[in-house]
């Protein structure tokens, strides 16, 4: 069966902005009382206006999100994880089994840069909680078919995501980007989707040399990411 491959597209994301409210204190409520029936009924009726033109706006603004570029400092924290594992001082492969019942589908891939690491999240719908086998490699090769695969970058990181299914499988839209980069990352050069094949999903990360990573697992919704460290342990 060949590597399962999708129409290129660009894919993106949208964040909507909380609106809070501060709440009233007793002394304004007291002055609206005393002012009469009739003032506190055209204040509220300003007020609900006032409240529903909040609530139409929040909905209508949307925050974008491109898929080439994350900004780290736009949502803190969203993309990781407080429990993440430590940074070893090597390089060692990073593997982890996938449940019984998984079958997920990458659905977008992101780049951010953070203080003292960059950070590439694999974004994955479906069912059951994927695995992985991360690790570097001499080359970039794809897989079912062996064609070597242009990175950027003096190492390769290659990404290996078990617990993998189709599209037409688990009702998930496959990523289909062209390679990623990201003007905030410092050591991570590019990340190049390669495909999905027998139960396997694959991608590339290049870096500017081997250096050390880690690799967890984020829920709601389901992630795997992959941190590279911007210098040795």
């Amino acid at each position: 069966m060949a590597p399962w491959r999708t129409p290129a597209r660009g894919p993106s994301a949208a964040r909507l902005r909380r609106v809070s409210t501060r709440p009233r204190t007793a002394a304004a409520v007291l002055s609206v009382l005393l002012a009469g029936p009739l003032l506190l009924a055209g204040c509220a009726d300003k007020e609900g206006t006032s409240e529903a033109g909040s609530s139409s706006a929040a909905t209508q603004e949307p925050a974008s999100e491109g898929a080439t570029e994350t900004d780290p400092e736009a949502a803190p924290g969203e993309d990781g994880g407080d429990d993440a594992p430590p940074f070893l001082a090597d390089t060692e492969s990073d593997t982890e089994s996938a449940s019984a019942d998984a079958s997920v589908t990458v659905s977008d891939i992101r780049i951010g840069g953070h203080d003292g690491f960059d950070r590439v999240v694999f974004e994955v719908g479906g069912t059951g909680t994927p695995g992985w086998d991360v690790q570097y490699v001499d080359a970039a090769s794809s897989q079912g078919s062996g064609e070597a695969i242009d990175v950027a970058g003096d190492a390769v990181l290659q990404v290996t995501l078990t617990g993998a299914g189709y599209p037409y499988d688990t009702g998930v839209e496959e990523y289909a980007g062209g390679p990623l980069t990201s003007a905030a990352s410092t050591v991570v050069t590019e990340v190049v989707w390669d495909a999905t094949y027998e139960g396997t999903s694959v991608a590339f990360i290049g870096a500017t040399t081997e250096y050390p990573f880690r690799v967890y697992a984020l829920s709601d919704p389901a992630r795997v990411v992959v941190e590279v460290a911007h210098a040795a342990g």
